[in-house]
């Protein structure tokens, strides 16, 4: 029995760069940048002063202050994307989806915002007076259930949490869940608003980050000699999964198909890659071997390219293995140079990337790549978008915890 052919057919993101699809892929192809001087809080305490945050959103004026306020920032960013893609996939966002339709998102680590706030007010006004909602708001499937709430998703019903490739093995599990026959559509998503004080400072204590406070638009820098760290951002993207018979007989524009999945464990290191990337080798072998094709047939590679010393070596080692001499004719770039390190959210947003880029025969650059490394020779589209044919994209999701998935995408 063949299996079910899964495809695209809505896309929604609310990020760093802008907040919709049109806006967002256009400052993707002119290589601007999304990462600036922090605006939400107060920096002067930590050693990192910029991210990549979303810009021009109140939550008050979109949902209501009522709604607003019962919801962390992540969940507020996933509800305003999956509007975006309801409607772009031709879906009433009035009507309930109702049972045939599931629900997965991914995120790295929740309603971190509103846990920071709880444990602040905890320790500066004690127990009694924190806020009633900060178990819903803080929860890592709040925004799951509150999609599923404000739309009528009654399907299946997943979050998963394996930090920076969350939202890539969402894809892939929900592509799973479409070719099994469990459901004909599945809503799917990564959210993260990992831009508090806190998680800033954390992530800078192991000395993750760029600490480029002087030029923050230039401080990602991904394949460089010269890179120090990833810079932390934010958003959310969702996609609108669904087979290839159900698109059909409602007529929808389809983006492409999700092709093959690959997703591994390193069981090596809770926050190192393998050496030589070991793990992402074997998701990247698997994720072709899923989509029935062969290593000649990827065009491009949507790069998980963090910009970390140790990241990016080993995924161009990674790629090599996996590859071998092709490895030097495939056109690759890390769009985090862009947008910042998503977290949870990244697996998504760059799933809509890899689709798009496909669909419009443009690959995007990886800005800030003046000074190749020369462990990092392979061809990383520096600075500029090039037109080009894609067929096949592959992208790469690596986490904390040794988590690796991986993701094919096909033109048809």
């Amino acid at each position: 029995m063949s299996r079910r052919r899964v495809v695209i057919t809505g896309l929604g993101t609310i990020n760093p760069l802008a907040n919709n699809v049109p806006d967002t892929w256009n400052s993707l192809i002119n290589g601007e940048s999304g990462i600036d001087t922090i605006t939400a809080f107060d920096t002067s305490e930590l050693p990192v002063s910029f991210a990549g945050e979303v810009k021009n959103f109140d939550a008050n004026e979109y949902m209501g202050k009522q709604q607003a306020r019962k919801l962390d920032k992540s969940s507020q960013l996933s509800i305003f994307a999956t509007e975006e893609a309801l409607k772009d996939a031709n879906l009433n966002t009035d009507e309930r989806l109702g049972p045939n339709v599931g629900i997965v998102f991914g995120t790295g680590i929740g309603g971190i915002g509103s846990t920071e706030q709880a444990v602040r007010t905890f320790d500066e006004r004690g127990a009694s007076r924190i806020n009633p909602l900060a178990i819903t708001q803080l929860m890592p499937n709040s925004s799951t259930g509150q999609v599923a709430i404000q739309y009528g998703i009654e399907g299946p019903s997943l979050t998963i949490t394996t930090a920076c490739a969350a939202s890539a093995n969402a894809v892939g599990e929900a592509k799973n869940m479409i070719q099994n026959g469990i459901v004909d559509m599945v809503v799917v998503g990564g959210t993260e608003s990992g831009t508090t004080s806190m998680t800033i400072g954390a992530f800078a204590q192991i000395r993750a980050l760029s600490t480029n406070n002087e030029n923050p638009k230039e401080a990602c820098k991904p394949f460089d000699k010269d890179r120090d760290g990833f810079v932390m951002g934010e958003g959310s993207t969702v996609l609108i999964m669904e087979s290839e018979e159900s698109a059909l007989k409602r007529g929808v524009n389809i983006y492409g198909y999700v092709a093959g999945y690959g997703a591994t464990t390193d069981a090596y290191h809770i926050t190192a890659p393998a050496e030589g990337g070991k793990g992402a080798v074997v998701a990247m072998q698997n994720a072709i071997k899923d989509a029935d094709l062969s290593t000649e047939d990827i065009d491009y590679i949507n790069a998980h390219g963090t910009s970390t010393p140790a990241n990016d070596k080993n995924e161009t080692a990674a790629i090599k293995t996996v590859f071998g001499p092709k490895a030097y004719e495939i056109n690759i770039s890390s769009t985090k140079s862009m947008t910042g390190h998503l977290l949870g959210g990244g697996g998504a947003f760059e799933s809509m990337v890899s689709v798009l880029a496909i669909q419009k025969s443009i690959i995007p650059p990886t800005i800030n790549l003046n000074n190749p490394d020369e462990e990092c020779d392979l061809k990383y589209t520096p600075n500029v978008a090039i037109e080009k044919v894609i067929k096949v994209a592959m992208s790469n999701s690596f986490g904390f915890g040794g988590h690796n998935g991986v993701l094919v995408f096909k033109k048809d």
